[in-house]
């Protein structure tokens, strides 16, 4: 899809109205040029036209709807505003919005982005009634077929529609997805075809006047040139205000497209230009003043340019302005935000604007408000003196306890960044003020406020206790709030007891199970023993000496903090807050509820923490005390509710533990019983394949096969369990071929000629019937007699004969052929890749395949360039484990087809490469297969894109966590020096054998990088362990379920360890040798010993991290910990933890222990200094190590430090100094606009004001007492009504002299001349 073109002229004439009463930039002035500073604003007549400072313009705008924004440029936010003006006879008429291109209203042409969630969200839409009709569809299934025959028909045809309608927009969202990422060249027409004009222009005249102006632009021409151009056409004169809007348009569109233009600006000329625009009447003007001198930014030396063109003035009026200007005021509040992006550009932002930002966050009903807090947690982070000079902080705090801002995680997460060093901590008035998070829990009374409140401090909770600073909150003064909050649970408010528990929930990880639902919903457990799901006591638990080899690597960082939260709820009270709920006598879904939740938390007890932790716990309080010295109600109840917990406990232990740590081990005995039918879940079909004969032919007839020969009457439950079951058994099998035509009938359903099969809508009911399909072809593999019927079917036959269909070279052709894309898509025709999937998997149904030439088929579909879904389909169900003419298919796919195919095909290998090796003796050998899936991906490692080549280092490093592939792959000899930083973890990994040493050791490998992470990767190794645990806790604090997308990120990505040099280097004796050689070990611990106690520093904090992981990593190695009993620097991580005054170092400390706790002698040495690791069932420890006093590890001081009002320390730029004025009328004025911050006196100082102005107008009149004024509002809090009454006290014409430095005696007739206006108002 070509990208939009956007016109260069308007499709609605209706600019006459709009501009009817306003002002042309050439009548603002005496009119001369704009070289000699004059054509600005001169003063108005008195009467309806007359205007003050802050309402500028005549364009009203209507309520909220679309966003105008078309991106987002430095400091941006997205703004939901539409534009309306006035017809001729007063009636407001919707309008298509302002001029520029950044504020295009829907109706125009859309930005990508726009676009593409438009698609988004139609595919939602389509995808939500698709599902509605697959039910509707499955409930009708099960009725009458006769009375729903009709409704049926009507359900699948709006089946069928929705689906063509989702892949109709995939494919436009594909198409401009791609078209986004294309670099987009400009064309010929410089604002013809890059800039929308307004929608208020006649076409004839812009296109006129555009082509007078400006003349097409070539490609070649300079990009100075064209600047100079367009500032040129800014000079003229007499035109309307959507001129000058496209013209700053054009301005931003080169400063985008070549940013380095921006460095070289004549700010003489270009700011001249930016002043006019700031003083024009016209609002949409002004705002695109602001526009282009925010993309005029490149430096802080710019910055300063920019403000001596007395922008602060300027900004600071057009903030107070009321809601008609917001897309000025949107404007002006971005442009100061783009100050943030540039390097030292929060240091020019003036106190003055920053307290009228703080004046817009106290104002509750200002829609700029959310835009104004975010910019005051920005300037938290990054100077807190700056915010609390200006009297931000307390804004902030008022924005926490009111509870109603929709980003309480922002607003959490910039307080803890305060909370974590001392340093910091001192700008905290008390370093309670997250407290406010847990009282509208804990207060009895205030339980019962609004939803949106509880549950914004819900979400609010939740950020902070997957936090270090925030969790050290919750803990200080004796778990307080933690207490607090778990009691809240015994208040009659079931909102508050329900967010509670979601609240547990969420910070303890726990992913509700598939059952949950239908158990609170009151159904009994018992009839979830037979799911599917579930592991049966059949499976083979893996045995330890396994386990160590292929586990060893993985590092979960989020457990060992989730242990730690845990013990901290137990000690807490948790426990004891559950049971209250589980005691109650009615059994409800709020009680279920926390009955599962308990179940949960004593399974993870019992998997999460240390023996001396989880003895202590394992005793469930008051619902087990003895039954005799309860009533009996009671303790029925009591003895029900153990009931379910044990219920949940064992449903539990059945489904949770390949749910949550699948593992490549327990895959194989799936494999080994695939051949025999008897899955490890299969129990009940497993039992009925000796079915008698008198039962098989009941069971045969009662499928209604042999009664009627429509599908839909056959009960197809019941044809499943006899495919799966009794057909399995050779006479059986025998029976149903020549003694009924039951197979015959069943077999004839899939024929594809018969359009039975492949006209079934593809809906979810309907998968039902590929289900059976596959069954039916592997239990005919089964025994001679069924490959000798399946082979002489039509089955195959008529299927070769649709594939040949698609292959040029078969000289078959259809105009309508089976599997087109609209039949793979829309019916269950691609359901027949499935069945040739399952005869693929045996030597048996490999012939039948090639018997009728279908793999000769197969090579030349993979060549179709137009149908990567039917690619896709063949090679995603293909079975590769045998050697065959597939594997060279697949090999084909992987090196010849287009990109999005080769990333297919090498996600394809991840289960090949990733089996685990067996030692039973076979037809097939995994381990031959698992080397042919890694010699492929090998290969995949030279591909010249490099997505392909990452996908590949991604699988063969899963592949490596077992020996005996990482073995094979460093046999294979791969060269990774192309794909740089992509290839590292793949190349740490071979460091972790002899072999892969040597190899390394060879190349000249190990002692470059040994280097290269002492002096620098080393401290980049914290922050991506940090940015991998914020990612982490963000997808849990945001709900989000793992998808397909996740499957390929890296651990690390899910919180888990990445891979660290010393950590594989100290996996060889080679490599201690060399460690303990390099003495790097030695330098760590002297670093952690002489710096232990550093918390101000950033630099050094960073540094002090990273010598800690690297010790941690060293240690936790078998070989490794040899270095740690050479030193005593297990004590020094323990003062860490223990008493540093930084929460995230203490965090950091703490995931250290649970490194070193994971080897034998890492464990016993953690253990001498108060510190117990968590083992598993067999005896070894899993690296979650807490330490036994809890109270110790949280005695964290949150207190102010000596400086007790760190506000204190504030730049003295920013201090507050007293202003005065010799003139005795400056002077009240001066002291009434100080009065008018109190509160009591603001009425009073208003009317004074007033009467200054009726009586002596002139004084309103001078610019430096507006200077002065100006001082007065920055140095004190005004609310934003106020601000905008003082200023709009003064003529408009101060604002033209302050901006252009005129003096006073330039105006002095105009003040003797200037006719009384009307008094300002209060609000």
């Amino acid at each position: 899809m070509n990208p939009p073109k956007y016109p260069a002229s308007s499709v609605t004439p209706r600019q006459g109205n709009l501009f009817r009463h306003g002002r042309s930039m050439s009548n603002e002035g005496p009119g001369t040029t704009f070289k000699h500073r004059e054509g600005l604003q001169a003063p108005l007549k008195e009467g309806r036209e007359g205007r003050s400072l802050s309402n500028a313009a005549n364009v009203t705008f209507g309520p909220r709807g679309s966003s105008l924004v078309q991106g987002p440029p430095p400091g941006s936010f997205s703004s939901d505003l539409k534009t309306f003006a006035s017809s001729r006879g007063g009636t407001p008429r919707t309008e298509q919005g302002p001029f520029f291109a950044d504020y295009r209203p829907a109706s125009s042409e859309k930005t990508s982005e726009q676009r593409q969630t438009e698609l988004r969200d139609q595919i939602n839409k389509e995808t939500k009634i698709k599902i509605g009709s697959e039910n509707l569809l499955d409930a009708l299934v099960s009725k009458n077929a006769k009375q729903t025959k009709d409704q049926r028909t009507r359900v699948e045809a709006e089946l069928g529609s929705s689906h063509r309608k989702i892949i109709e927009l995939r494919h436009q969202l594909e198409r401009e997805i791609e078209q986004s990422r294309r670099p987009k060249t400009p064309p010929r027409e410089r604002l013809s075809g890059l800039f929308q004009s307004s929608p208020l222009k006649s076409p004839q005249r812009v296109d006129e006047g555009i082509q007078s102006e400006m003349p097409a632009a070539e490609e070649s021409e300079s990009p100075t040139y064209v600047l100079s151009e367009i500032l040129q056409t800014l000079e003229s004169e007499g035109m309307q205000p959507d001129y000058y809007v496209d013209r700053a348009n054009s301005l931003v569109d080169l400063f985008k497209r070549y940013p380095s233009l921006k460095h070289d600006l004549a700010w003489p000329i270009f700011g001249l230009r930016v002043q006019t625009m700031f003083l024009s009447q016209s609002r949409d003007v002004v705002a695109a003043g602001y526009r282009v001198t925010r993309h005029a930014m490149a430096d802080r030396r710019s910055l300063q340019t920019i403000r001596r063109l007395n922008t602060d003035e300027l900004v600071m009026l057009s903030l107070v302005k009321d809601s008609k200007a917001n897309i000025e005021r949107e404007q002006a509040l971005k442009f100061v935000r783009a100050f943030l992006d540039v390097k030292g550009g929060i240091h020019e932002i003036s106190n003055p604007v920053l307290r009228t930002i703080v004046s817009i966050a106290e104002h509750h009903e200002d829609r700029l408000r959310n835009m104004a807090i975010l910019t005051l947690l920005e300037l938290l982070i990054r100077s807190p003196s700056v915010v609390i000079a200006s009297g931000g902080m307390a804004s902030v705090t008022e924005t926490l306890l009111d509870g109603t801002y929709q980003g309480s995680e922002s607003l959490a997460l910039s307080l803890l960044y305060l909370f974590d060093k001392p340093g910091d901590r001192r700008y905290l008035e008390s370093c309670h003020e997250l407290d406010a998070a847990f009282t509208i829990f804990t207060d009895p009374i205030a339980v019962h406020t609004s939803e949106e409140k509880l549950k914004s401090s819900a979400r609010l909770i939740t950020a902070l206790l997957n936090s270090w600073p925030g969790l050290f909150t919750a803990a200080n003064d004796g778990f307080a709030a933690l207490r607090g909050l778990l009691q809240s649970l015994s208040y009659p408010s079931l909102l508050a007891q329900d967010l509670v528990l979601d609240i547990l929930f969420a910070v303890l990880q726990i992913k509700a199970p598939s059952w949950s639902s239908s158990f609170l919903a009151g159904r009994r457990l018992t009839t979830y023993g037979r799911v599917a799901n579930l592991t049966t006591d059949a499976t083979v638990a893996p045995t330890p000496s396994a386990l160590e080899e292929d586990e060893e690597g993985q590092v979960c960082l989020t457990e060992h903090y989730t242990a730690m939260l845990l013990a901290v709820l137990l000690q807490s009270g948790l426990h004891q807050a559950l049971s209250y709920i589980i005691q109650e006598d009615a059994e409800t879904a709020l009680q279920r509820k926390a009955a599962l939740l308990q179940g949960e938390v004593l399974e993870m007890t019992n998997r999460l923490l240390p023996y001396t932790f989880s003895a202590k716990f394992q005793v469930v309080p008051k619902l087990v005390d003895p039954v005799g010295l309860r009533p009996a109600d009671t303790s029925l109840t009591q003895i029900g509710m153990v009931y379910q917990i044990d219920s949940v406990s064992r449903t539990l232990y059945r489904s949770q533990t390949d749910a949550k740590h699948p593992s490549p081990l327990t895959q194989q005995p799936k494999q080994q019983h695939a051949s025999s039918g008897r899955g490890v879940n299969s129990t009940k079909p497993a039992a009925d394949i000796d079915m008698d004969e008198i039962k098989f032919r009941a069971a045969i007839v009662e499928t209604q096969i042999l009664n009627h020969v429509k599908h839909l009457k056959w009960d197809w439950d019941l044809i499943e369990e006899l495919v799966e079951g009794p057909l399995k058994n050779p006479k059986r099998l025998s029976e149903a071929i020549n003694g009924t035509k039951f197979l015959k009938r069943l077999l004839g359903f899939y024929r594809p000629f018969k359009y039975r099969f492949s006209d079934t809508p593809s809906t979810k009911p309907n998968q039902r019937y590929v289900r059976v399909g596959v069954s039916l072809m592997k239990t005919l593999l089964q025994n001679s007699e069924g490959i000798a019927y399946l082979s002489e079917s039509k089955f195959l036959r008529q299927l070769g004969e649709c594939l040949a269909q698609l292959d040029r070279t078969s000289g078959l052709t259809s105009n309508s052929p089976l599997f087109s894309t609209w039949r793979t898509s829309q019916t269950l025709t691609g359901g027949y890749f499935s069945l040739l999937g399952a005869l693929s998997g045996n030597p048996k149904g490999l012939q039948m395949i090639e018997r009728w030439h279908m793999v000769n088929i197969f090579y030349h579909l993979v060549e179709l360039q137009d149908r990567d879904d039917l690619v896709e389909l063949l090679l995603g169900n293909m079975d590769f484990t045998l050697d065959s003419h597939l594997r060279v298919m697949l090999s084909k796919a992987l090196t010849a087809s287009h990109k999005q195919i080769r990333i297919f095909s090498t996600r394809l290998l991840r289960k090949y490469a990733t089996l685990a090796p067996i030692s039973e003796d076979g037809s097939r050998s995994p381990s031959s297969v698992c080397e042919w899936a890694i010699r492929l991906l090998v290969t995949q490692l030279y591909d010249p894109e490099v997505e392909v080549s990452e996908v590949a280092v991604q699988i063969l490093e899963e592949s490596c966590n077992r020996k005996a592939h990482l073995e094979y792959v460093v046999r294979c000899r791969p060269q990774l020096d192309h794909l740089n930083e992509i290839g590292a973890p793949l190349l740490l990994r071979f460091l972790s054998t002899s072999l892969g040493y040597q190899y390394l050791d060879r190349l000249d490998y190990i002692t470059q990088e040994m280097d290269d992470w002492f002096s620098l990767r080393n401290y980049r190794y914290v922050t991506l362990v940090e940015a991998s645990l914020a990612r982490a806790f963000a997808t849990l604090m945001q709900g989000q379920s793992k998808t397909s997308s996740d499957e390929l990120l890296r651990p690390q990505e899910r919180g888990s360890l990445p891979p660290h040099f010393y950590r594989e280097l100290t996996r060889t004796q080679e490599g201690c040798d060399l460690l303990r050689d390099s003495g790097h070990f030695h330098d760590f611990v002297t670093s952690i010993a002489e710096s232990w106690a550093e918390d101000a520093d950033p630099e050094g904090l960073v540094k002090l991290k990273g010598c800690l992981w690297a010790v941690g990593n060293v240690g936790s190695m078998e070989l490794g910990a040899s270095f740690l009993e050479e030193t005593d620097v297990v004590r020094w991580i323990v003062q860490i933890a223990e008493h540093s005054e930084v929460a995230t170092l203490r965090g950091t400390a703490f995931y250290v222990l649970g490194l070193i706790s994971r080897s034998l002698h890492g464990m016993e040495i953690v253990a001498g200094y108060g510190w117990d690791a968590a083992t598993d069932q067999h005896g070894r420890s899993i690296g979650y190590c807490l330490p036994r006093r809890l109270d110790i590890f949280f005695s964290l001081k949150l207190g102010p430090g000596p400086d007790k009002h760190g506000f204190t320390s504030i730049p003295q730029d920013l201090a507050p100094r007293p202003i005065s004025d010799d003139d005795p009328i400056h002077e009240r004025v001066l002291s009434f606009v100080a009065d008018m911050a109190n509160a009591v006196l603001a009425k009073k100082a208003a009317n004074d004001l007033n009467g200054i102005k009726v009586r002596q107008p002139e004084a309103f009149t001078s610019v430096e007492l507006y200077r002065k004024v100006r001082d007065v509002l920055g140095s004190h809090n005004f609310r934003l009504p106020i601000r905008r009454f003082v200023l709009d006290l003064f003529d408009k014409n101060v604002m033209r002299r302050v901006v252009l430095d005129e003096e006073e005696s330039e105006n002095e007739s105009i003040r003797t001349e200037r006719p009384p206006q009307a008094r300002p108002r209060l609000p």
